[in-house]
């Protein structure tokens, strides 16, 4: 019977060990959902605070471009008149507010309808399309130049009137625009004085949105800078007269050769003489071989010397003149094809100016080039005096025949005289003296031809009456 009790307790011991082992499982898989839960919380809770922090980065950007725009667009569109009236909106409205006095009270709220009302002013403007064209790059001083100002509408609504500021140079001029519709062309010429030598900056081109007190305003640049050369006054110098050299194909020297053009004299043969240059005449006459000896020729070399001292100078119209003798010669030297130098002093600080000389050689390539490059030349205290830049001339510029200087009326008849001393002996100086004051005239001084002249026109007629 024993046997049998225990064998019935057995089964019911099972379900009981069955029963503990689902709760464990259930427990077990509970636990586990439990922990894949919270994983998902703090997951979402970390790209919460991602998206969060990377808003608020958007956000701060935004708010920095915002303020730096506002920042740029009120230092550009408030005028120094329209600081004044901030400030008095600012300053004047709050201590009159405060302390109760009227006259503040009335100057604040003045200054504050100023600005509301220039406001509308700087509506509009860029729908505009701004084209600048100038005929000419290049013109002769003392003329005018018409430039053309076209101004379109290239939006689908009104423009209101608004104005357009052309830069000439330092000057400014002012061109009005009207009520322009859409697709509408606007035209204006404007007026660019060239009346003295220079380089004119025209532009660039701006238009303008301003309340008629100049409160606000508001300009945007357009076109591009168009530079107007207006080059030096110039006078048409014969050929044969340029630095009176007359022989084209050059200047014998006192070099003896054995074949060149200018004849020298008939010397006898010796041995290595080419067959072609015996004297067949000589020959006969003398009974032995006889040649040819020829000068040697060299092709003439000119060089004109700039004086840029002030101190050289009396006037300004006396440096014009200097430069426009300068390019008469240097034209007309360019047109029949010789070997031609511009030389002048370059631009030495004060401080080294003992130490260091420097020259400075203007484009010959044609004559253009050399009228630009005497279109931007100006006088100046710190160049060098007309005798160093002879004395470094001739070392730079080689093979020189004839020389040209060119000065004002304050040099004195002793440094014209020492001028020839500054070249080699057979260079040929001559020196152009501008004085308005004095009388057309030349004379010798030493070696030294001294042109003296008194309008430009003198230069042509002495130097053709020389020639002669």
């Amino acid at each position: 019977m024993s046997f049998h009790t225990e064998s019935r307790q057995s089964p019911t011991s099972r379900p009981a060990r069955r029963d503990t082992q689902t709760r464990s499982a259930t427990h077990t898989r509970y636990s586990a959902t439990h922990t894949n839960y919270s994983g998902r919380t703090s997951k979402s809770t970390t790209s919460t605070l991602v998206g969060a922090v990377v808003l608020w980065m958007k956000v701060a950007r935004a708010v920095r471009n915002g303020v730096r725009a506002s920042v740029e667009w009120i230092g550009e569109t408030v005028t120094p008149a329209g600081w004044v009236v901030v400030a008095a909106a600012i300053v004047l409205l709050p201590l009159g507010l405060v302390f109760g006095w009227t006259e503040l009270i009335v100057t604040g709220c003045v200054a504050v309808a100023l600005i509301l009302l220039s406001l509308p002013f700087l509506a509009g403007g860029r729908a505009y399309r701004v084209d600048f064209v100038l005929p000419a790059d290049r013109v002769v001083a003392g003329a005018e130049v018409l430039g053309t100002l076209t101004v379109t509408n290239v939006s689908k609504r009104l423009e209101l009137p608004g104005r357009v500021d052309v830069p000439i140079g330092k000057g400014l001029a002012d061109v009005y625009v009207p009520l322009l519709r859409s697709g509408q062309v606007h035209e204006e010429r404007v007026r660019v004085p060239a009346y003295r030598r220079g380089v004119i900056d025209v532009g660039p081109v701006t238009t303008v949105r301003s309340d008629p007190l100049g409160v606000l305003g508001r300009s945007r640049p357009w076109a591009d800078v168009n530079r107007l050369f207006v080059h030096p006054v110039t006078v048409s110098i014969p050929s044969t007269s340029a630095g009176f050299v007359r022989d084209l194909e050059g200047n014998p020297t006192s070099d003896i050769v054995d074949s060149d053009i200018s004849f020298h004299a008939i010397r006898e043969y010796a041995p290595g003489d080419g067959q072609r240059h015996i004297h067949w005449k000589s020959t006969a006459k003398t009974g032995q071989l006889m040649v040819r000896q020829f000068e040697e020729s060299r092709r003439s070399r000119l060089a004109i010397v700039l004086s840029l001292n002030a101190a050289e100078y009396a006037s300004e119209d006396e440096f014009e003149m200097a430069v426009s003798a300068t390019g008469s010669l240097g034209v007309r030297a360019i047109r029949d094809g010789r070997d031609l130098a511009v030389v002048a002093s370059a631009e030495i600080p004060g401080i080294v100016r003992r130490s260091i000389r420097s020259v400075r050689s203007l484009s010959v390539v044609s004559t253009r080039t050399l009228l630009d490059d005497l279109t931007a030349i100006a006088v100046s205290p710190h160049a060098m005096n007309v005798e160093d830049v002879c004395e470094l001339a001739s070392q730079v510029v080689p093979d020189i025949s004839i020389a040209f200087v060119v000065c004002g009326s304050t040099m004195t008849a002793r440094r014209l005289q020492a001028l020839t001393l500054k070249f080699a002996g057979n260079v040929q100086v001559v020196a152009v003296l501008c004085n308005p004051n004095e009388q057309p005239s030349f004379r010798d001084l030493a070696g030294t031809s001294v042109l003296t002249i008194g309008v430009l026109d003198d230069f042509r007629s002495l130097l053709s009456r020389r020639a002669a």
